[in-house]
């Protein structure tokens, strides 16, 4: 039913409400939940809060859930004791009820594959024996964390992510997402402040997209053809909100290709503010979603503040919600998106998405 026909104002969203198949995913709507990390899986096992959890976002009319960031096998993923691994059977039994209980509400989900590598740093409390691994053994600040990883730890930790991926595929999931930004495992190889290597891993652009390439691409491979695989990647850091890998289209072509080529399907591009434009010298103010689908062609998540009351920072953002929602209508009418990621919103109110295509802005319950 559309707004207008249920007596409502209509926020011109109803494009967004409409079934839709994108990369590969079959979705009721556009509208994604967005990964947040919660540290709620005690010994990396999701229980019956995380079931609940999941199950009240997809009841609450999200078309496509992608889970909170869960460890690969390694080595040295991260150093949370309460995060949920992808791997082994007791965690796989406790996605499995996560997956029924999802898909039994009408929506998709797809889990986020991570590893932290420099940002694991040098106390963890998980696996506090084995040293924190990156590309150059350096985090964002430049000072020196465990070790640089070797040719053989490269080898082992594509491993992992091919065997988290076949455990997805096995558990009935509809995809997986690669966790490649924010200053992660997979984005310290794109970033130059963290990949120093002088291998075939480091260098320009292309040659430091090269590893995350081969982590898809043997993903790929693994899980054939059809199996949809999401990669997040992001220009700002955890702990860098200016910090930028591409400085223009051209080289963002440049980073994006070798994923392009190894086997992704949908791009998620990670920004805080999903309004503002990404290369201000550009002529066009155009999102990072935006110029992702352009120079790669494929389906774009965007994300950023979407639904979020207050924005901080001096950042400009219209009164209402209502007034916010036609800045993204403008964007999803340009073709910058194809589906819209929404985290803190649904944090505060697992109702947000149906309360939003029912008209009921005054009920949302604001995140604070």
């Amino acid at each position: 039913m559309s707004q207008e026909s249920a007596g409502v104002p209509s926020l011109a969203l109803d494009e967004l409400f409409e079934e839709v198949q994108v990369g590969g995913l079959r979705l009721r709507n556009r509208f994604a939940m967005a990964p947040m990390t919660r540290s709620k899986s005690p010994g990396g096992v999701p229980n019956a809060e995380n079931i609940g959890y999941y199950r009240d976002h997809a009841a609450g009319g999200v078309g496509l859930i992608i889970t909170e960031g869960t460890y690969v096998r390694g080595p040295a993923a991260g150093p949370d004791l309460a995060v949920p691994h992808f791997y082994g059977e007791e965690s796989a039994a406790g996605w499995r009820e996560v997956v029924d209980a999802v898909h039994a509400q009408g929506s998709a989900i797809v889990p986020q594959l991570w590893h932290m590598g420099a940002s694991r740093g040098g106390s963890p409390k998980f696996e506090p024996e084995v040293p924190t691994v990156s590309p150059s053994g350096v985090k964002a600040s430049g000072k020196p964390v465990g070790r640089a990883l070797t040719n053989d730890d490269l080898d082992t930790l594509i491993e992992s992510y091919v065997e988290s991926a076949l455990l997805a595929q096995q558990l009935g999931f509809d995809g997986i997402e690669v966790h490649g930004a924010h200053g992660y495992l997979l984005d310290q190889f794109f970033w130059g402040t963290t990949n120093l290597r002088t291998d075939e891993y480091g260098g320009p652009l292309r040659q430091r997209a090269a590893f995350p390439a081969r982590v898809v691409a043997a993903v790929r491979e693994a899980v054939g053809p059809a199996f949809p695989i999401i990669y997040r990647f992001s220009q700002w850091k955890g702990d860098d909100y200016t910090a930028r890998i591409a400085e223009t289209p051209g080289e963002l072509e440049e980073l994006l290709t070798p994923l392009v080529d190894a086997g992704v399907n949908v791009f998620h591009a990670s920004v805080r503010r999903h309004w503002v434009p990404e290369f201000t010298t550009h002529a066009e103010d155009v999102s990072l979603a935006g110029w992702t689908k352009k120079v790669t062609g494929l389906p774009v998540i965007t994300v950023g503040s979407v639904g979020v009351d207050k924005v901080f920072l001096g950042d400009g953002i219209d009164e209402t919600q209502a007034q916010r929602f036609s800045v993204l209508r403008d964007q999803f009418a340009r073709g910058e998106f194809d589906l819209v990621a929404v985290g803190r919103a649904l944090l505060a109110d697992p109702e947000w998405v149906n309360k939003v295509r029912d008209g009921r802005l005054a009920d949302i319950i604001p995140f604070r």
